[in-house]
């Protein structure tokens, strides 16, 4: 599910507060939107964590809508004039990737995100595994057996196994799960951004679990 499909849901989380889209006039939660600011220079910029100051202007994580958010948009959103470097869509696709990366960077040091086939498997036979992760780009056949041990479980699918490899110190890796459940819930959030980006079909997240989800 994209992040525009969501938002048509309204809230789906009941304490996430909502944001309009500027481009699509959709309203959803923040989580399914790119916040984005203007800078003292003029410049609109990209604020994944929702920490810079300023007025925030709010773009679906879609890729449709962000192909369309251009310079005259977010002026009018500002009411003022802006500058929009080239290339906005490529750059918060780069920025969501580093982001996701980062996240499993820490899972991995933490030890709360185990990698391989054979480990992967006995996470989720364990019951430890709170999150599959799949890569994108990895083989159908390897994928499918380890969805059968979770078939009503949660995965991530939005790196390829490059990305998956080098957040994690390899050449590339296919499979992983998350044991954390913060972890796994933080992991998917972003995921869900890229996702919408990157314009999948898959659903990256099962908003259902990820409510029913401990985040102890």
């Amino acid at each position: 599910m994209s992040a525009a499909a969501a938002m048509t849901r309204g809230a789906h989380r009941r304490a996430d507060p909502e944001r309009r889209c500027i481009i699509s006039g959709r309203v959803g939660p923040r989580e399914t939107l790119i916040r984005f600011v203007v800078a003292p220079s003029g410049e609109v910029v990209a604020d994944l964590s929702g920490k810079l100051g300023g007025r925030g202007l709010w773009v679906a994580a879609d890729a449709e809508v962000l192909a369309r958010a251009d310079a005259r948009a977010f002026a009018r959103a500002a009411r003022g004039p802006v500058t929009l470097a080239p290339g906005l869509a490529v750059r918060v696709e780069e920025a969501l990737v580093r982001r996701l990366s980062d996240y499993l960077g820490m899972a991995r040091r933490s030890g709360a995100l185990v990698v391989g086939f054979e480990k992967t498997r006995s996470a989720l036979k364990s019951g430890e595994a709170k999150l599959l992760i799949a890569a994108r780009d990895g083989a159908a056949d390897g994928r499918a057996k380890l969805r059968a041990l979770i078939p009503d479980g949660v995965q991530m699918t939005a790196l390829d196994a490059a990305e998956i490899g080098a957040a994690v110190g390899r050449e590339a890796a296919v499979h992983g799960a998350v044991t954390n459940a913060r972890m796994a819930a933080a992991i998917l959030r972003e995921a869900a951004r890229l996702d919408g980006i990157r314009g999948s079909a898959q659903q990256v997240r099962d908003e259902q679990l990820l409510d029913k989800m401990d985040p102890s």
